[in-house]
């Protein structure tokens, strides 16, 4: 299958025009009629994602943040972003993003990880658009059957996310059983306003700084930071099976080696 033909199969899953208009999803570098049979899924593209892409030969390498968000002036070795288009233009290798449209898709990121945790999903936390007269948008609330503490919900997000730990805003505060719950993968800290909002007594992202969390807990809402990676390193497995069956017998795919860019040390 040409690189062509399979973003046509990502556009069904994962439509570009889905993407918040700041994003830079989509096919970023490489030749549209490159022959795509082996894959790595990542959620960066790191220098060490990009050696591996090389290393295995790959054909395309598919990330969920853009290495690309801004216009480049110039593509050389002097620049890390540059250096590494130009390390994948190279080896011929295709690039592709699936950013905030992989985000706000149904069935996509925000869906996924409300399933991990059981949640019964009532809607999206942002709206962002319709699809078929049904509104679309980043993270999901909902409700959770049964309702459980604060400390649990967190030990269960550690457990199903396959995490070392989570950090927890509000355990003191936010008391009692809870049932209406938020989930925003990735940096959440601009959400938790709206998580407030929709009556959540918690909520479950990444990236909350201090001031937020506080606030956050004082406002009567929990929020559980799994990390940014913790909760969206589940986009790899997702899509390595979403191509598998689009390529077809034949192709290969390959999540990254790494799990997590973050090291704990006690």
């Amino acid at each position: 299958m040409q690189c062509r033909e399979l973003l046509e199969k990502l556009e069904e899953l994962a439509p570009v025009d889905y993407a918040c208009e700041w994003d830079n999803p989509g096919f970023l570098a490489g030749r549209g009629e490159k022959e795509i049979r082996r894959v790595l899924v990542a959620l960066d593209a790191t220098d060490e994602v990009v050696e591996q892409a090389v290393e295995w030969k790959a054909d395309l390498l598919l990330t969920h943040h853009p290495l690309i968000f801004k216009a480049l002036k110039k593509v050389n070795d002097e620049d890390f972003v540059s250096r590494r288009i130009l390390k994948l233009i190279q080896a011929d290798i295709c690039y592709v993003a699936m950013h905030t449209n992989f985000d706000i898709a149904p069935g996509c990121m925000a869906d996924l990880a409300a399933d991990r945790i059981g949640l019964e999903v009532q809607g999206p936390l942002e709206i962002t658009g319709e699809k078929d007269g049904a509104p679309i948008g980043i993270g999901k609330v909902g409700q959770l059957h049964p309702a459980v503490t604060v400390e649990d919900l967190a030990r269960l997000v550690k457990e199903r996310f396959g995490l070392e730990f989570v950090t927890v805003y509000g355990l003191e505060q936010v008391k009692g059983p809870v049932s209406r719950v938020a989930v925003s993968p990735g940096a959440g800290g601009s959400m938790l306003g709206l998580g407030i909002a929709w009556g959540a007594q918690v909520m479950v992202t990444g990236d909350i700084g201090h001031h937020g969390g506080i606030d956050a807990a004082a406002q009567g809402m929990a929020v559980i930071d799994a990390g940014h990676y913790g909760l969206e390193h589940i986009f790899m497995p997702f899509m390595k099976d979403y191509l598998e069956k689009v390529l077809g017998p034949g192709a290969v795919v390959m999540a990254e080696r790494e799990m997590g860019p973050v090291h704990v040390i006690v």
